[in-house]
């Protein structure tokens, strides 16, 4: 994009012209309804890019201008498109691999503000409390507002160690608060796992990245050789899950679901459906799921919940999810540069759109902290009474352990949320066993 002179405009012009022209023979059948170009507003950009490029208080370089004229028009379309340069596009390629420096947070702009979509787990930003929905307004002592998503982005980079301070803006608190948070290589881990008792495991999705469905296939596999035996059922937790590709989120689920269509993505034209089927076989083999969803989870995650929902493989339970129900394609440039361009929407199975809209849980359930209660003063137990008769004993039994005893009453009391999913699995598993 290195214009020189008029001859540059009207050289744009006429390549502006040439796309109109070229567009409007390909339906030359019918002039009537040939896409009429422009040349109003062709006149009178150029005309403002000339203005600027003579006028404006310091020179400009005009790649620079024509550059931030083609931001412009693609963020004025929707939060997700968006021109990259290529010091941009290369970023992008690192951070879908999973390394790469900063705060750990995935970002949108609302508002002119740079809005958190989710903290990744065990980064900075996560340590630092930051949530989901918390709007940045200020990065150290410059006001966000003005700030392209990409400034925001580039100014919270930086080398490892160094801090940044934010000023958040959080729902129901009623001033701003300053967060000191220092940067760090991010190393994403996409999957964890854990056994939260003898048959029942824990997988947590992280962010949707190029190995996830092979990384979940993996980790269910270490968990069946750690409980020793099939695993009787699974929570599958995707909360704080800000997305990722969307072909990850297809091999996510591929991995639970048996057949059926996971997701199709329906772009301007009719002709332009894309269906995403699953393949043969489930790594659990039918045993209960239930998902964990709130408002951090988007995107990819969405795909996934709604897959999982509409075909009756899971129960979600928690809070309506982020609702970004739209696909973003790359399209590199000759320059080195890209466009992030939304092409689509996906919708679930059963035809519904998520956009804006997000999915809504089987089981609402917020997320709440709980706190251990010792037993209340003045309760006795049968076992405390003097002369009580003692316990029957079983042959080969084991004392069994109060609920809210041990690994139950620390989980009740980190997680709550998980501590449910837990018991309505488990509910599940004996309603499957007495069929």
């Amino acid at each position: 994009m290195n214009f020189k002179g008029r001859s540059g405009w009207f050289l744009l012009l006429g390549l502006l012209l040439g796309v109109g022209l070229g567009a409007g023979q390909v339906v030359f059948a019918d002039r009537a309804k040939a896409p009429k170009v422009p040349l109003d507003e062709i006149r009178n950009f150029v005309e403002i890019l000339e203005r600027v490029k003579q006028e404006y208080v310091e020179p400009v370089e005009e790649e620079t201008l024509m550059k931030n004229a083609v931001r412009g028009m693609l963020s004025g379309l929707d939060p997700h498109s968006a021109y990259l340069d290529a010091s941009e596009f290369k970023e992008m390629q690192i951070n879908t691999s999973g390394r790469f420096g900063g705060l750990g947070i995935e970002v949108q702009m609302e508002d002119g503000f740079v809005k958190v979509v989710a903290p990744i787990d065990d980064t900075p930003a996560a340590k630092a409390g930051l949530q989901a929905g918390d709007l940045i307004i200020k990065l150290d002592d410059t006001q966000v507002k003005g700030m392209t998503l990409t400034d925001a982005v580039n100014r919270m980079r930086g080398e490892p160690g160094t801090p940044i301070r934010l000023t958040i803006l959080r729902e129901k608190q009623d001033a701003p608060f300053v967060v000191t948070i220092n940067r760090a290589i991010i190393n994403v881990q996409s999957i964890k796992r854990r056994l939260l008792e003898p048959g029942y495991g824990y997988v947590r999705v992280t962010q949707f990245r190029n190995d996830a469905g092979k990384d979940l296939e993996d980790a269910l596999a270490k968990l069946v050789g750690e409980n020793k035996a099939p695993l009787r059922g699974v929570v599958l937790d995707l909360r704080n899950n800000p997305g990722g590709l969307l072909t990850a989120a297809v091999e996510v689920t591929d991995v639970f679901q048996d057949s059926g269509l996971v997701v199709y993505t329906q772009g301007r034209d009719k002709s332009s459906r894309q269906d995403f089927p699953a393949t043969p076989g489930d790594s659990l083999r039918g045993a209960p799921m239930v998902v964990l969803i709130n408002g951090g989870s988007a995107s990819a995650s969405e795909i996934v919940a709604g897959a999982l929902q509409d075909n009756k493989r899971a129960l979600i339970m928690g809070a309506r999810s982020f609702g970004k129900g739209s696909v973003q394609t790359v399209l590199p440039l000759p320059s080195g540069d890209a466009v992030k361009l939304t092409t689509a929407r996906y919708y679930t199975p059963s035809g519904r759109s998520i956009q804006a809209e997000g999915i809504e849980p089987d089981i609402p359930l917020q997320s709440v902290k709980v706190s251990k209660v010792d037993t209340p003063i003045g309760m006795v137990r049968e076992s405390e009474l003097s002369g009580r008769l003692a316990p029957e004993a079983k042959p080969g039994a084991t004392p069994a352990s109060s609920p809210a005893d041990g690994a139950d009453g620390d989980l009740v009391a980190a997680d709550y949320q998980l501590y449910e999913a837990l018991n309505l699995l488990k509910g599940m598993t004996l309603l499957q066993t007495r069929r």
